[in-house]
């Protein structure tokens, strides 16, 4: 076979001769294949537990990677045990079977020859005869083999059927050795959240397997996927007929055999069906549940009022003397509700106070004995809060201590009923972020009796998962609330605040007015806009402003495009932390991750551990155990933002400081980071920063929003620099128009159900 011929194959068959590298987490492999040419060729793509010996067919394409040359990109592969001695010897040495390594490997050749495999699989106690190998031990390898045997068979049925391998590698930790005959039994499987195939997908693979196109399976997996999809888009619920509309015309079907399918649904308790706000709405029950009970907990709440142990209007008096200032009508409202309510509301934007009225309620609930703990939905937004008001703010998460269940893929919370926070009282900060899952959540586990403050910019982004919880409280009028409106004479001269208020009230500001901390420089196209940025970020903010790269956060509307967060932190990490001598490195498919970088984690992984506190420096260097820094924990959350401190290739680490905790990862948890030089703005919700870059490039038109820009400017602190074309800043002015959301908790608040 000359080397023309072997590059225009579209299949390559062969040995695996090396295993470079392998992610176990996602099955992101890459090896040299012995095809039988001079040279072994390099393979990369989803290949779960390959090993030296076996022989394995690709199907895919060429390609030339930038660094690493010529390389086949497999995008399906079939698979099968090595047959002859040599090749089982170097599958088994390579380290393929935990328990099993060189030495074991000849021992159990020798003894077995070519019925070795066969014997792991199907004789384990047989393995006893080797010298070394307790029955404990010949078990535990055994049962390593045939969950290796049961991935391949699972991996091979999907390849068969065109469907990527990684579905395989979460299938089978999802459902372990029973994995591939549920899916045949049900193969909409795929289309799982934690599995994240397509529905098509799923669907394409249920027709071949017999099913038929009107089948109940089918037409209930189609319902239940719009329902799952669209929690993304943010609805608690969706109408009846928009539902069984969007389903018939998904999978091809009648709008009736829809509306049947899912009234069985209805009947056998997986969805639930009620008219609400004067629609006819369909939840899934677990959001149905999420959504009446905290309708149920909070007007029960609001509707009781509190003592405070002396007058309140002297306790303000008296805390104005002592602060040497005084409170704003609206100000002090909220302060007097907060010592007479249970329940109360506060929003407002940058610059109203609401900070100093978080610290005043403190000090009454202090005054009046009540034990106050602080929350927010995100690290960096609980640690703003922890600098201004001097008491340690948690994240809800870690506050009621979730985590994955021990079997299945539902999140869990330690605090509930039966074991709630020991406190009288929470404030809970960044409530525009909190959704309807995590709300439940956190009223399930305030002990009864608890008073609550939900503090919160009305006018920020929605949340990111289902309902729009904070503001269906303030619309409701079921709830003590204030909005503050005034602002203050010292945030009245940032142009920031100033700006950010104008654009919420859907006016343009000077964009000519460029001075003190709001800029605004006009680039046309997406490639200057990304230069400017650039070139910002590594000299001109650095040099003629005095902020360090560190202290500066690029913004940006999209992911994608030549002003998306791929492009900008591709080139703000060559700009601000290229490659050198002693900065270590780890690739990661097509992403270099390296010392000095700043990362995001991109999912929450509660799993991951921490230790906060102690010498940084001895933990990573093994001379002082993680344990003995003063608080070790876990869980590190969906958008924590941290820098790369170490790589550690000999131990396969990674260690992060996420602001004041040490985390440290393996290397196959690395696909659940991404640069973070640049990040959207949905992303920085809850963040704050010295200085804020937007990069104002073309975006689709659902991102170009009032809600986004005004989101993005109220980021930053001191400096904001805003570069691209002044068309796509007064579009986004322009598009004051929020996106509708199917909740029905503020007419469930108003007692309209």
């Amino acid at each position: 076979m000359d080397e023309r011929e072997l590059r225009d194959r579209l299949e390559l068959i062969g040995t695996v001769k090396t295993v470079i590298f392998q992610n176990e987490e996602n099955g992101y492999t890459v090896l040299r294949l012995d095809v039988g040419g001079d040279e072994p060729v390099t393979v990369v793509g989803c290949l779960p537990y390959a090993a030296p010996g076996e022989g394995l067919t690709v199907e895919g394409a060429w390609e030339r990677h930038p660094s690493h040359g010529e390389q086949f990109k497999a995008s399906s592969a079939r698979r099968s045990l090595p047959v002859d001695e040599r090749h089982i010897y170097e599958y088994l040495a390579s380290g393929a079977v935990k328990g099993i390594g060189p030495a074991t490997a000849s021992l159990l050749v020798t003894r077995f020859g070519a019925r070795t495999l066969q014997v792991l699989g199907d004789s384990p106690d047989r393995l006893t005869e080797i010298k070394g190998i307790s029955a404990k031990k010949a078990r535990d390898i055994s049962e390593t083999f045939r969950r290796q045997s049961g991935m391949r068979l699972l991996m091979e049925f999907l390849a068969s059927n065109g469907l990527k391998p990684e579905y395989a590698l979460r299938l089978y930790k999802l459902h372990g050795d029973s994995a591939l005959e549920l899916v045949k039994n049900n193969p909409y499987l795929i289309a799982s959240d934690r599995v994240g195939g397509r529905f098509d997908e799923a669907d394409s693979l249920a027709l071949s397997l017999g099913f038929e196109e009107d089948s109940p399976q089918r037409i209930a997996a189609a319902l239940i996927y719009e329902m799952v999809y669209n929690l993304n888009n943010g609805h608690s619920f969706l109408p009846r007929e928009k539902l069984t509309a969007a389903t018939a015309q998904l999978i091809g079907v009648d709008v009736e055999s829809a509306e049947e399918c899912l009234d069985v649904l209805a009947d056998e308790g997986e969805v639930v069906q009620q008219e609400i706000a004067r629609v006819n709405g369909v939840y899934l029950r677990r959001l149905y549940e999420a959504e009446t009970y905290t309708a149920d907990r909070l007007r029960a709440m609001a509707g009781e009022t509190v003592s405070f142990p002396r007058d309140i209007q002297e306790a303000v008096d008296e805390m104005e003397r002592e602060s040497g200032m005084r409170y704003a009508a609206l100000q002090r409202q909220a302060i007097r509700l907060a010592a007479s309510r249970r329940l109360l509301a506060i929003t407002g934007g940058p610059g109203t106070g609401k900070t100093t009225i978080i610290r005043a309620i403190l000090r009454l609930f202090d005054e009046s004995g009540v034990d106050c703990l602080l929350a927010a939905p995100t690290g960096r937004a609980a640690k703003r809060m922890t600098e201004l008001t001097g008491q340690e703010a948690f994240t809800v998460h870690r506050l009621l201590g979730a985590a994955w269940a021990a079997e299945g893929d539902e999140l869990t919370f330690r605090k509930n009923e039966s074991d709630p926070l020991r406190c009288g009282a929470v404030i809970l900060d960044e409530c525009s972020m909190v959704d309807i899952t995590l709300i439940q959540a956190l009223l399930k586990a305030m002990p009864r009796g608890c008073r609550l403050v939900l503090v919160g910019d009305a006018d920020q982004l929605p949340s990111v998962g289902p309902g729009s919880f904070f503001l269906d409280v303030l619309r409701s009028g079921a709830v003590a609330s204030v909005r503050l409106t005034e602002v203050f004479r010292q945030s009245g001269e940032s142009h920031i605040i100033r700006n950010a208020h104008a654009i919420n009230r859907g006016e343009t500001p000077d964009l000519k007015e460029n001075k003190k901390d709001f800029f605004f420089l006009q680039r046309p196209v997406g490639d200057r806009i990304a230069a400017t940025v650039t070139e910002l970020c590594r000299e001109r903010l650095p040099k003629n402003m005095g902020f360090a790269p560190g202290d500066i956060q690029v913004l940006t509307p999209t992911r994608r495009g030549e002003t998306g967060t791929a492009a900008l932190n591709a080139r703000l990490q060559e700009a601000l932390n290229p490659p050198a001598p002693d900065k270590r490195e780890k690739a990661f498919g097509e992403t270099v991750f390296r010392e000095g970088d700043r990362v995001m984690q991109i999912r929450n992984n509660y799993d991951v551990v921490w230790c906060r506190g102690g010498d940084a420096a001895a933990i990573m260097d093994g001379r002082a155990a993680p344990g003995s820094a003063p608080e070790v924990g876990a869980g590190i959350f969906n958008g924590d933002m941290g820098r790369i401190l170490r790589i550690d290739p000999d131990n396969e680490l990674l260690w992060i400081d996420f602001d004041d905790k040490l985390a440290w990862y393996g290397f196959e948890q690395l696909g659940e980071l991404d640069h973070a030089f640049a990040v959207t703005v949905h992303k920085s919700q809850g963040s704050e920063y010295r200085a804020v870059v937007l990069a104002a490039g073309r975006a689709p038109a659902r991102l170009l929003s009032r809600d986004l820009l005004y989101t993005a400017v109220t980021r930053a602190r001191e400096l904001l620099v805003v570069v691209g074309d002044p068309a796509v800043i007064q579009a986004m002015i322009d598009n004051g128009r929020k996106t509708r959301r199917y909740s029905g908790l503020r007419a469930r608040l108003a007692g309209e159900v």
